[in-house]
């Protein structure tokens, strides 16, 4: 099947209802990590506000990290987009013109596919996740789709990442981060490849740490991580003068 083929939304998604109050806690990984949603775009550039969706991928894997369901897009952005984009993840201008469907359509069928695993109690992994949830917000604002004002339970392996191996020297690009948890990236900048290896990116991550939160505690924690994660590195960038004194970095998570 061509890649970008349009398939139907998936039906029949298995309900993560919420453990019983009196349940024991598994000495196992949580059951949720049996059933992980994943979301990554490829974009126009990195300006959340102004930039365009090119490509999309939104999926469901199951325990083994194997891809059950997914649904990739390419949407004709209605701009040009810069050839610095173009080198990243290879689509051109003239390509998405020819062959992607109207933004407008794209952005509100990413929007129904991720409302409806939220919607199951379906945890969704995105890597740096306030880049794509917040990106996917302004377009649907553009286009005149009801947005994703709070995606939630989400899953940013990024985020968790650095909170368990903080003093791991390295990129965390997730290339690098995959590389180090032993998951295979083939194709790294397409949204389908880079969607599915987050999300064994968070597998991983369950299994190495012992991380027994369930998916919405674990999303409150990634608030508190993601603040404290982008109070440092602006400290940081202050004392090697990237950044001015008097200037922050934004630590708002899933979404800006």
């Amino acid at each position: 099947m061509d890649h970008w083929q349009q398939v139907p939304l998936w039906d029949d998604l298995p309900q993560l209802a919420a453990p019983a109050a009196e349940a024991p806690v598994s000495e196992t990984a949580p059951r949720w990590r049996d059933t992980v949603g994943v979301f990554d775009l490829e974009t126009t550039g990195v300006d959340v506000e102004h930039d365009r969706i090119v490509t999309a991928h939104v999926g469901l894997l199951g325990p083994d990290g194997a891809a059950l369901r997914s649904h990739s897009w390419l949407a004709d952005p209605g701009i040009a987009i810069p050839e610095g984009a173009t080198a990243v993840h290879g689509i051109a201008t003239e390509h998405a013109r020819a062959h992607g469907r109207p933004a407008s359509v794209v952005v509100a069928e990413i929007v129904a596919a991720l409302r409806e695993l939220f919607d199951a109690g379906i945890p969704v992994v995105a890597y740096n996740a306030p880049f794509d949830f917040s990106l996917l917000k302004h377009e649907a604002v553009r286009h005149g789709v009801t947005p994703i004002d709070s995606p939630a339970p989400v899953i940013d392996p990024l985020v968790l990442d650095k909170a368990h191996d903080r003093f791991r020297k390295g990129k965390r690009t997730l290339e690098a981060v995959a590389a180090h948890y032993a998951v295979p990236l083939l194709g790294a900048h397409d949204a389908a490849a880079d969607a599915i290896a987050a999300g064994r990116v968070a597998q991983a991550l369950v299994e190495r740490f012992g991380l027994d939160a369930s998916p919405h505690e674990l999303h409150a924690q990634q608030i508190g991580w993601a603040r404290a994660q982008a109070e440092s590195l602006t400290d940081h960038f202050i004392r090697i003068g990237r950044l001015d004194p008097s200037e922050s970095l934004d630590g708002s998570w899933p979404i800006r």
